[in-house]
């Protein structure tokens, strides 16, 4: 075999153009990349990414366990406020317009994509990645990613589904194209944007583009949109939520946001993982999106989470951490270029992980909330009217010390645990969730991964082993059997006893620390929270929906 040329050399430029590519020909058509100028790497191998990152993009180093350390400039996380949708005539009427999805003229989007690919047909090179979104090969969807960093291409490599050699060379045309430009600008004077920043999605042309952002999680997240509008219109359930299966085949789903612990609780040594953050669920059971994770490195450790610390390894990015200049050696208590910092890895990195990561139809849903002024109860059942009310709800809590500003415990909703990459109404969601768990008996409940016995500075949190105990409570079936007593004000069904958790544990009233009537207050405050928070879905939500909320 004979050895390739060193990335860079004069042997690297595109050959004459009577062997052109498939993707070559299908990128100058229908894009206008200019092949002659440009050279198009499909699908390298992750050895070609390193090198390319190496040689080209500056600061990029190897850790000592062998990851790549990339830098997205100075976008180091979502930029929600330059998110649009294009507004057109075949996806107008589904999409749930307001502050999540900001509708973008068609024309605007034109003039983005062509500054996204001039700019692309500057770059030396350029990297394309096909893929698919969603392990289900009934339901997935082929993507294509068009990138100027290798990083970016490594990046999704891990969290697309990556193809056999037999289905890459059968592609076809990719269902999805993403254009990431994001190294450079959008024009702040191009009408509708806010700022230097732009990242949008066409449902009419099935394209993403992306510019002024260097932040990988941008592409992930703007996928993970695509499948909440494709899917539901296909009668298939999108989440975002983790999911595990028990050794009988037992699926639970994992739904909660920042800080309630979905991804420390689905890693479960005795159960394997599905995914850990996206996920679908079909006539046929559930599915992951993603052909990787994207776990938070702050503060990580072997100790606490071996399994995330332990994939960190050859083929996958860290993004924005700090290392040591002589041994490489990641030092992930720092924050200094920001509290955001992350690890993209393949899933077969999770050693319990199944592949293909598919299951069957979950028998438990798992709401988890993290409530930092100590009034939800650590586990109650849910019927499916509460579980889609709640689920529309997204409720959990800022703490003191999580964000600049916060000095007492700050009450946050996000509808479906996941609001900003809610396509359709979150009703439309919840209606399905509900019609899904009623067909296939699944039991839903709400767990409080947070303070109990008083808020946040005053009592504890709820200790993991008894949120575990809980759960090994759940997974058993010994909950299901359980006898239950009503919490009022949310009227939630609590069980009595649960193996190894203590009894007064149960009952938020019985662990309380100040007096009957601060308890009542606080109780009263958080459900008039809930209400007041609904009233923004009350239009689109079901009568069942909004009785199932706390009563006053």
């Amino acid at each position: 075999m004979v050895a390739s040329p060193r990335p860079g050399s004069p042997f690297g430029r595109p050959s004459s153009s009577a062997s052109r590519t498939k993707v070559e020909e299908d990128l100058h058509e229908y894009a206008g990349i200019d092949y002659d100028k440009v050279t198009i790497k499909r699908n390298p191998s992750v050895a070609v990414l390193y090198e390319e990152a190496l040689t080209y993009e500056e600061g990029t180093v190897i850790s000592s366990a062998g990851a790549l350390c990339a830098y997205s400039g100075k976008k180091t996380g979502r930029s929600p406020k330059d998110k649009r949708i294009v507004r057109e005539e075949t996806s107008d009427k589904d999409i749930w317009w307001g502050p999540v999805n900001t509708p973008l003229d068609e024309k605007v989007f034109l003039i983005n994509r062509e500054r996204a690919i001039d700019y692309l047909n500057t770059r030396p090179r350029l990297y394309v990645f096909d893929g698919f979104a969603g392990w289900d090969p009934k339901y997935r969807k082929k993507v294509r990613v068009v990138a100027s960093r290798a990083y970016h291409l490594l990046f999704m490599r891990n969290m697309l589904i990556r193809p056999t050699e037999e289905e890459l060379e059968n592609f076809g045309t990719p269902d999805f194209t993403i254009f990431n430009a994001g190294e450079f600008p959008a024009n702040r004077y191009t009408t509708g944007m806010t700022s230097t920043t732009s990242v949008s999605i066409n449902f009419k042309r099935n394209e993403m583009v992306i510019l002024g952002t260097q932040y990988a999680g941008e592409m992930k997240k703007g996928i993970f949109s695509v499948m909440h509008y494709l899917m539901p219109k296909a009668g298939v359930l999108s989440l975002h939520s983790s999911a595990n299966e028990g050794p009988d085949g037992d699926v639970s789903l994992f739904f909660g946001l920042s800080g309630t612990g979905k991804t420390t609780l689905s890693a479960d040594p005795k159960r394997a993982l599905i995914g850990d953050d996206e996920h679908c669920w079909s006539d046929s059971g559930v599915f992951n999106i993603e052909g990787g994770c994207y776990a938070k490195c702050i503060d990580l450790s072997g100790e606490k989470e071996p399994d995330i610390f332990n994939a960190i390894k050859f083929g996958s990015v860290l993004e924005n951490v700090v290392l040591d200049e002589e041994s490489r050696v990641v030092d992930y208590s720092d924050d200094f270029l920001t509290e955001n910092t992350r690890a993209s890895y393949p899933i077969y990195h999770i050693p319990n992980a199944k592949i293909p990561c598919i299951g069957g139809h979950p028998k438990n849903i798992i709401l988890l909330t993290c409530d930092a002024f100590g009034v939800l109860p650590p586990v109650s059942k849910l019927t499916p009217e509460q579980a889609m009310y709640h689920f529309i709800s997204g409720y959990t809590t800022k703490v003191p010390g999580t964000e600049d500003g916060i000095v007492e415990p700050q009450a946050t909703f996000s509808a479906c645990f996941g609001a900003p990459f809610l396509v359709l109404h979150p009703q439309r969601y919840a209606t399905m969730l509900a019609e899904k768990m009623s067909q296939h008996k699944a039991n839903a409940w709400l767990i409080n991964t947070g303070w109990i016995g008083g808020k946040a500075g005053v009592a504890k949190r709820c200790p993991l082993k008894y949120t575990r105990a809980i759960l090994d409570a759940i997974h058993s079936g010994e909950l299901s059997q359980a006898e239950f007593e009503n919490y009022d004000v949310f009227n939630l069904k609590v069980p009595k006893k649960v193996s190894n958790v203590p009894d007064e544990m149960l009952d938020p009233r019985k662990v309380w620390m100040g007096t009957p009537e601060e308890f009542t207050t606080s109780l009263n405050s958080v459900a008039t929270m809930f209400t007041e928070n609904f009233k923004t879905f009350a239009e689109g939500a079901t009568a069942e929906t909004i009785a199932a909320g706390p009563q006053l």
